[in-house]
């Protein structure tokens, strides 16, 4: 966790007065001032201004419940600031929303003025949440691998997070000609194998018959579902292979000790969580951090993401290795985002101003 520099000392021209309004964006205003945004890049640059201590965040608060219905609930709190851009973002999501007819997420995302500390624009999130994701995972594929030489990948998981990093996928690998699904709803599964036939016909898709198979025909797979049960083991990737683990619990205890690199967003996310698998094998000294000791028997992380751009990483990945890259997810890449968004919002002047 890292803390914001001090204001400086040295005397500054007073601050215009605040505004009376706060600006709000909702979900089509975010949709048409992502357009175009270069999201991938926007998250590389991030992790190496984390890597600076020019950008940074603080535990987030998480509230869980079980809805009346039985379904796991959540509401996550994750404030961060980037730069001169502070806030936070508030994402709430439940397992049970699909049989509403309801997206799995949704949230708001704050952000504050740096001198007043007044909140100044408030915006919708899921678009913003869902953008960053697939921006960070892209973002490690690209620094791993030659982007020009991916032409099959698997998507486990056929939700909204499937289509975001599809969206992402097109423009960081272009060469992509075979497409693997799969999910344990198989209907959702070929509604979206129509959909991306419809709109990309020269790409092939294929829905699979189970998980495995369609991580061993990719040289990518990235997993976008709602498990809490690790099941993808280390003999399913193939040499050569990358694994996304978004979702965080796809990734069997095999696939996490036994690839040949390992890499993560920010190691003391994964400590502080005591959800997910990875942050469970490093409670229980089987995996250490990045720049450390193997422990006897386990691992260590071969390196943190922003370490990783910023070229730190002095392990070459060699082609017929195997790579897992596990991102947490942080709120400062929110907050990246949301501070470009919101800074074309007020050069276009989108929004609605709500008074104070």
């Amino acid at each position: 966790m890292t803390t914001p520099p001090p204001v400086p000392s040295a005397p500054v021209a007073p601050p215009a007065p605040p505004s009376p309004t706060i600006t709000y964006l909702d979900g089509a205003d975010v949709e048409r001032l992502c357009a175009d945004l270069p999201v991938v890049d926007r998250a590389h640059e991030t992790l190496l201004a984390y890597g600076r201590k020019e950008a940074g965040l603080t535990p987030e608060a998480a509230l869980r419940w079980t809805t009346r219905a039985g379904a796991a609930a959540r509401s996550l709190i994750l404030p961060g600031w980037f730069g001169d851009s502070y806030g936070c973002k508030i994402i709430n999501a439940s397992l049970g929303n699909h049989l509403l007819g309801q997206p799995r997420a949704a949230g708001l995302i704050v952000l504050n003025d740096p001198e007043t500390a007044r909140p100044v624009c408030i915006m919708e999130g899921s678009r913003i949440s869902a953008l960053r994701t697939a921006g960070v995972s892209l973002a490690a594929v690209r620094a791993v691998r030659d982007p020009a030489g991916i032409t099959r990948v698997a998507f486990l998981g056929c939700g909204r997070q499937a289509e975001v990093h599809r969206e992402l996928l097109a423009t960081v690998c272009p060469g992509v000609e075979e497409l693997f699904l799969f999910d344990q709803d198989a209907a959702r599964a070929h509604e979206l194998a129509a959909a991306w036939r419809a709109s990309e016909p020269a790409t092939a898709v294929t829905v699979t018959g189970g998980a495995r198979e369609a991580v061993e025909r990719a040289q990518l797979t990235i997993a976008v579902t709602t498990t809490t049960q690790p099941y993808v083991e280390l003999d399913w990737v193939p040499a050569g292979g990358t694994f996304v683990n978004v979702s965080l619990d796809d990734a069997a205890e095999s696939l996490l000790l036994g690839c040949d690199h390992l890499f993560v967003d920010d190691w003391d996310l994964v400590l502080d969580d005591d959800h997910r698998l990875l942050g469970a094998l490093a409670r229980a000294g089987r995996i250490s951090g990045p720049g450390t000791h193997a422990p006897a028997g386990g691992r260590a992380v071969g390196a943190g993401l922003s370490a990783l751009f910023a070229g730190d990483y002095d392990r070459p990945v060699g082609a017929d290795e195997r790579v897992v890259i596990n991102p947490f997810g942080m709120g400062i890449q929110d907050i990246a985002l949301a501070a470009a968004v919101h800074e074309r919002a007020l050069a276009l002047g989108v929004g609605l101003q709500l008074e104070r």
